[in-house]
């Protein structure tokens, strides 16, 4: 029981947060669809839609070129040569065991020679086991490198002998994605032919805003990790879409959905989905032989001032219905976004005249472009397919339905994967995309399996990684493991009670930030406001407002310490036991605090969207026009005041820029009885110590 609700905990919580990032781009999409041009919220975040570049294959040759960026006599990294031989594949990875990282010019280097071979893979790779070989299937790693070195300790390395496929998701949440990704594309080039890699939901630009990736590869690459960012959306795009194994065994990151071809997924260009999460813009070529490309960096031109786009989206365009996911997370917002319009179109109005005159008219032939999407029925379900393909998850009803939970893709049920098997004569269907306590997870009558790759995913001792072995026969054949040595040295009871207290921290945070709704639930069983309730009244309360299905009576010695001699909570003083760290925070709105803990992530996102520079600062006019987006998105008012306010409590040294990590570090939510926490980082204890907390009641 306790195994089951902390699993349920965190996966909900995981969830919650692909569907926030899904809705939050929809929202920025809309604005982008929406607004005029010279719109200032259109500004702020257009770099991450890439619509108004011009670009040849030379330019993008030009800008990612390494030749000019000199290796240091004192770096002692990997050195590498290409075309790259196993021996120096075999050194990178040894290199990354050791800590060391690799230079920024063999970085580009590699990613130019990956992309090269990319660009000749096909949509879906079709290989063979021959009566010497076996196929080895690894799941999502998730930046995790040790449960990749494992994985390759145990089971040997890339070969011509021992070909594998990676099934997408090598990035994000983990902080060793690049050298993940590094080490895959170096077998890779070295054994083309028998290292296959997929692509997942998180070999998304937009999706590694907010769960890590961006940040980490700037951080380790401060001077060229703009660039290198780039060639890795350039590279995401062509990692093929799926594998199949002596044409009866597919592999593919997600799933499948009702409309699932692969005669369809076999033609599509699917370069053009730099993100699965919108469909692509049209792709338009003017007689000058140039070409838009909707994913340009905007470095390649900002030194040629008259190659600028006209204002061409003079007029918003009505909100029309949106496939999927898409119609929720838009109709929220579009009442609210109207009200500015009639400023924008005459803001508009007004630089377009003035654009026309700076440029000629030859000039203006060659780059006026549209921009309205791919409206065509084929375009739309070839988008469908490959975002179905990445997001889909199974489910044990037959049927096929819209995936709410994580707000992309669809559920599919049994009757789906019979259907799709037999039109394809198949037998099987590895995917991965989910985690599973036992790294892996069977379904659908045993057709369909489930793979993840990545141990202690939510924390140490949460669960399982697993990878799979096929032969001839076709038969799975399951390795489990765990790869950090402290779960060793745990007994099965103090990994559950570690799991355990790790998933309650987090349903402690969730709980602060629903604190008002929360609040509003228990007044309606507090009717004479005396600030208790009951235990039944307590649990049906937070169940109404939390919607996670849990045990709530049972968790409440766990959750709350403070009650009456009679039983009753007091939950104002429930309240009180969690508090924000950091700065004082008491002259700040509490509604506005609240909203910013809850949204902490999105706003964050907002913050590395709007950092175009990539610097770690923004100014004081972005950070409130980001706070204006986020009311916009949020539906709530949020004055300037209280974004001042905001703004003073972290600009201590009063230079006018924000610094992001400083101010999301400011207001982390911390839980005053977790001494863990307040003492030591979670990932930082060992057995003794957890042995010694388990008899600690404050814990």
């Amino acid at each position: 029981m306790r195994r089951r609700y902390t699993w349920h905990i965190f996966q909900s919580i995981e969830y919650s947060g692909e569907q926030a990032q899904i809705k939050l781009y929809n929202f920025l999409g809309y604005l982008m669809d929406n607004f005029t041009p010279s719109s200032t919220e259109r500004n702020l975040i257009s770099h991450i839609f890439r619509e108004h570049d011009v670009c040849w294959d030379a330019e993008w040759e030009r800008y990612f070129c390494y030749k000019n960026i000199e290796v240091p006599e004192v770096y002692s990294g990997p050195h590498l040569a290409f075309p790259l031989t196993v021996e120096q594949a075999v050194g990178l990875l040894e290199a990354f065991r050791s800590k060391k990282q690799l230079h920024s010019r063999y970085v580009l280097e590699l990613l130019l020679e990956t992309w090269k071979l990319l660009r000749m893979l096909p949509n879906i790779n079709r290989i063979s086991t021959c009566q010497s070989k076996e196929v080895t299937i690894c799941g999502d790693l998730h930046g995790q490198l040790e449960d990749l070195l494992l994985i390759f300790y145990k089971n040997g390395m890339p070969s011509l002998d021992k070909p594998y496929v990676f099934n997408g998701d090598f990035v994000d949440r983990g902080k060793d994605s690049i050298e993940i990704l590094l080490i895959l594309f170096s077998f890779m080039l070295v054994y083309p032919c028998d290292v296959y890699l997929n692509r997942g939901n998180h070999e998304d630009h937009i999706i590694n805003l907010r769960y890590g990736f961006t940040k980490e590869v700037l951080t380790k690459y401060k001077i060229h990790g703009k660039r290198i960012l780039k060639l890795l959306q350039k590279i995401f795009s062509w990692l093929p879409l799926a594998t199949v194994i002596d044409q009866k065994v597919l592999v593919l990151h997600g799933g499948i959905s009702d409309t699932t071809d692969l005669s369809v997924l076999a033609k599509v260009n699917r370069h053009k989905y730099v993100s699965a999460l919108r469909p692509p813009k049209r792709r338009n070529h003017s007689s000058a032989g140039m070409s838009i490309d909707i994913d340009m960096d905007d470095e390649l031109w900002n030194t040629s001032k008259i190659y600028q786009r006209r204002a061409s989206l003079t007029y918003p365009k009505p909100l029309g219905p949106r496939e999927c996911f898409h119609n929720r997370s838009l109709q929220d917002f579009s009442t609210r976004i109207k009200a500015n319009m009639e400023n924008e179109l005459e803001n508009s109005k007004r630089r377009e005249v003035m654009l026309a005159a700076a440029l000629n008219r030859s000039h203006q032939d060659i780059l006026s472009v549209s921009t309205e999407s791919v409206s065509s029925d084929n375009a739309k379900e070839e988008w469908r397919q490959i975002l179905d393909l990445l997001w889909s998850d199974p489910m044990n009803q037959d049927g096929c339905i819209p995936n709410e939970v994580r707000g992309g893709g669809c559920y599919w049920g049994p009757d789906i994967t019979e259907d799709f098997l037999n039109r394809h004569n198949m037998q099987l269907i590895i995917r991965s995309h989910e985690c599973k306590q036992e790294g892996y997870e069977f379904c659908h009558n045993r057709k369909v399996l489930t793979l993840f790759s990545a141990s202690n995913y939510y924390d140490v001792g949460s669960n399982r990684g697993a990878y799979v072995k096929l032969g001839p026969d076709l038969v799975p054949y399951v390795i489990q493991y765990q790869a950090s040595s402290m779960t060793r040295e745990l007994t099965a009871r103090q990994s559950v009670g570690r799991t355990e207290r790790s998933a309650l921290k987090v349903l402690r945070e969730q709980l602060f930030a629903h604190k008002s709704d929360l609040l509003c639930a228990f007044k309606k069983f507090d009717t004479k406001n005396t600030g208790l309730v009951s235990l039944i009244d307590w649990a049906s309360a937070v169940e109404s407002v939390m919607h996670l299905n849990l045990p709530w009576r049972m968790l409440r010695c766990q959750l709350v310490t403070c009650k009456t001699s009679d039983g009753m909570i007091d939950y104002y003083d429930w309240f009180n036991e969690l508090a924000i760290k950091g700065p004082n925070t008491d002259h700040i709105d509490q509604t506005l605090l609240e909203t910013l803990y809850r949204h902490r992530s999105t706003l964050e996102t907002i913050f590395r969207i709007v950092d175009t520079d990539n610097s770690g600062f923004i100014s004081m006019e972005d950070f409130r026009q980001t706070w204006k987006l986020l009311s916009v998105y949020l539906k709530m008012e949020i004055t300037d005041e209280d974004i001042c306010n905001l703004a003073v409590t972290i600009d201590s040294n009063h230079d006018g820029s924000i610094d992001i990590d400083e101010f999301m570090e400011a207001f982390r939510l911390t839980d005053k009885k977790s001494r863990l926490e307040r003492g030591r980082s979670m990932f930082m204890g060992t057995a003794s110590d957890l042995t010694k907390l388990e008899g600690d009641p404050n814990v």
